[in-house]
């Protein structure tokens, strides 16, 4: 079997990081043969190519696959996918994210391939949009949806959005975990000699935030939420860990709100050193307002830390509220806060909602089950459909 999978760019993201678990693990498959299609990486993200690179992973490069829409750029892409897939032939193709996802579609019908899978790790429309963007973006997926043989979603929560937008059949969509390597978190700890790298006492109450500085990702609720409980809870400490533009940006606010000597910035980590830094936080809040599923918050709760997220598209399928951790109403800023004071003053709280988050994990987010379970759907896909989704 043939596999080729289609992304925008290869920062450091959750989508990217699952695609690059999923390609790693399928080439451990001696059956398959897989090969990857990408945009140029830019941005203060972090790139995976290099590890794509040294996987020997075949990887082709299309540098008109740009994430902003731009005409010119887009069709000169469509022609350039349609042209190596034409010469790859694989008998699936297994597109991610908008861009890659509309043109990697079209392409593939274009080119005559049997199966087309497209993976939906967050909306590409939303309350997040304006009316305009809304339409196009909505247009382009219903689009590409009639060449889809198959959806994969990291969420019910995306299979629920799609389907309301007319996008697809309910039998088109399965969900897919993303999975990721667990032993790395199941091993981490409270490293005090990173917390002290870091300006960060051993009594410090270290609430974390594990992604990058990006708009909607969440950053200004949550000093807006440390604002108020440091009054009650001095010791607390915001560790961000992540590289993105909006650094600046919200160092500035920090420092508006009083906050600079509260907040660290790690900046960009290499991903082997993630879980390390996850270790020394003792609970991970995500507040984003636009996340299929964050992947930050399983790998919390694999390294036994409670979650703190907002109830928005898919966290509660992993922020099981009240059992791994807190689920909030988006924007309810008191609620964060509440939650918050509750974990720093119960460790006993804290951890056993680490430890049946844990558990959870280990059932659910291991990247064997995430590779195993689309090699079975990709068998199945073509069982059925040899004549492919044209």
């Amino acid at each position: 079997m043939r596999v080729t999978h289609v992304i925008t760019r290869l920062v450091v993201g959750g989508a990217q990081e699952n695609t690059l678990t999923t390609l790693l693990g399928l080439r451990r498959i001696p059956s398959l043969e897989v090969a990857l299609i990408a945009g140029p990486t830019v941005g203060a993200e972090g790139s995976l190519e290099p590890a794509v690179r040294q996987a020997g992973i075949p990887f082709q490069l299309v540098p008109e696959l740009v994430r902003p829409v731009h005409p010119l750029k887009d069709v000169i892409a469509l022609g350039k996918l349609t042209r190596i897939l034409r010469l790859q032939k694989p008998d699936l193709v297994h597109t991610h994210s908008g861009k890659a996802g509309v043109l990697g579609r079209l392409a593939a019908h274009r080119a005559g391939v049997p199966v087309i899978v497209h993976h939906i790790h967050g909306p590409s429309f939303g309350p997040f949009q304006g009316r305009l963007a809304n339409w196009v973006f909505r247009s382009a997926e219903r689009h590409a949806a009639r060449v889809t043989t198959h959806f994969v979603c990291s969420a019910h929560a995306m299979t629920r959005l799609y389907l309301a937008a007319g996008i697809g059949q309910p039998d088109q969509y399965t969900r897919v975990f993303s999975g990721f390597e667990l032993d790395p978190f199941l091993n981490s700890h409270n490293d005090l000699a990173l917390r002290s790298q870091w300006g960060l006492a051993p009594d410090d109450f270290v609430i974390g935030k594990l992604a990058r500085l990006a708009p909607l990702k969440g950053h200004d609720d949550l000093l807006e939420v440390l604002k108020q409980i440091l009054p009650q809870c001095p010791q607390a400490r915001v560790l961000f860990v992540g590289g993105g533009a909006r650094r600046e940006q919200i160092e500035a606010q920090a420092d508006r709100m009083g906050l600079g000597s509260k907040v660290v910035f790690t900046g960009l980590v290499p991903p082997e050193a993630v879980p390390h830094h996850v270790g020394i936080m003792d609970c991970l809040v995500h507040l984003s307002r636009r996340e299929a599923l964050s992947r930050a918050l399983p790998q919390a709760l694999a390294a036994g830390k409670p979650v703190v997220a907002y109830d928005f598209d898919g966290a509660d399928e992993v922020c099981l509220d009240g059992r791994t951790g807190f689920l909030i109403r988006t924007g309810a800023l008191d609620r964060a806060a509440e939650a918050l004071l509750r974990l720093a003053r119960d460790p006993e709280l804290r951890r056993r909602l680490g430890h049946e988050g844990r558990t959870f994990v280990q059932g659910n987010f291991a990247a064997r089950v995430l590779v195993e379970t689309l090699v079975c759907l990709y068998r199945q896909l073509l069982s059925k459909h040899p004549g492919g989704a044209r």
